[in-house]
């Protein structure tokens, strides 16, 4: 007969919780889950549509295009001597892309799966998870594009002069990381302030928006620096841009993709500290809001 010592149990339930909890034991116990979303994710979203997963090739070419013709031909932004500016638009999309379709995708978190939080168990955070996972396949194929361009542009044409992948492309792993971490960070923020405050909903599109212009997408961020020294450009606005972490992400992809430049990397450890703190500070609010969300979404 087995004494009550010798019992072990395979599940023990709690009232105690860390403040920051990533369960990596459990997540992996629901990795098939895991899994599922992220099919999910990537079929589901364009079953239904004429061109399918052609849209992860047109959304940024078509971008790439206007972006050359507003700001480079009429705006006469220049984007470097022997640097086409089709590819600089295209570098700064795609690593753009990335952040965006991670932080919009895991903005509405609790509200888009209420039903499924109301009825059964699993670690929540594997819904985040996959959204950043799935959007990391997406950024793959849209790598594929840009890389595709930038043969081009170097082999068939003399408007890559000065135009060189760096061994700092080693960083590129890195960068992908940083800007997983920092989308799914600011994801989870907002996702738990829904839950009570719906007008945010309305608000992440226009936001995402303007953050993209504050991240120097379409133009190289010396002309911000330039334009901050001749005091066209308010000082605060200036740091504002600087001091963005996606800024920092997106300069540096350049850097190691272009050859635009060297790579900073103090503002790469600076960036790196930001997206974890982001992060961090996300995933405390994400699994305080998780205890009580049905009661208020």
């Amino acid at each position: 007969m087995n004494t009550a010592s010798e019992e072990q149990w395979l599940f023990t339930i709690s009232s105690k919780r860390r403040i920051i909890e990533l369960n990596f034991k459990e997540i992996a116990r629901y990795k098939d889950l895991l899994f599922l979303f992220v099919k999910r994710d990537v079929v589901v979203k364009y079953k239904q549509t004429i061109l399918g997963p052609l849209w992860y090739f047109i959304q940024p070419l078509f971008t790439s295009v206007i972006f050359t013709l507003i700001f480079n031909n009429i705006a006469d932004i220049s984007a470097g001597d022997g640097v086409p500016p089709f590819l600089f638009n295209l570098a700064g999309i795609t690593a753009w892309n990335y952040f965006k379709e991670c932080l919009t995708g895991t903005s509405d978190t609790f509200k888009k799966n209420q039903g499924i939080f109301g009825k059964v168990y699993f670690p929540r955070v594997i819904i985040p998870m996959s959204v950043v996972i799935s959007n990391l396949i997406k950024f793959g194929l849209q790598l594929l594009v840009f890389f595709g361009f930038y043969l081009y542009f170097v082999m068939f044409t003399e408007k890559a002069s000065n135009v060189s992948l760096q061994i700092s492309l080693v960083l590129l792993p890195v960068l992908i990381i940083v800007m997983g971490t920092l989308g799914l960070g600011f994801g989870m923020i907002i996702s738990s302030m829904t839950t009570k405050y719906r007008d945010l909903t309305f608000l992440v599109a226009f936001g995402v928006q303007l953050l993209m212009y504050a991240s120097a997408v379409m133009y190289p961020l010396e002309l911000i620096k330039s334009k901050v020294a001749d005091g066209r450009i308010p000082k605060i606005a200036g740091y504002l841009i600087e001091y963005n972490p996606m800024t920092s992400i997106i300069e540096m992809f350049r850097v190691i993709t272009l050859g635009i430049g060297d790579v900073d990397y103090s503002m790469l450890i600076y960036t790196v500290i930001v997206s974890t703190i982001i992060f961090l500070f996300g995933l405390v609010i994400f699994n305080k809001t998780e205890k009580s969300f049905i009661d208020t979404v």
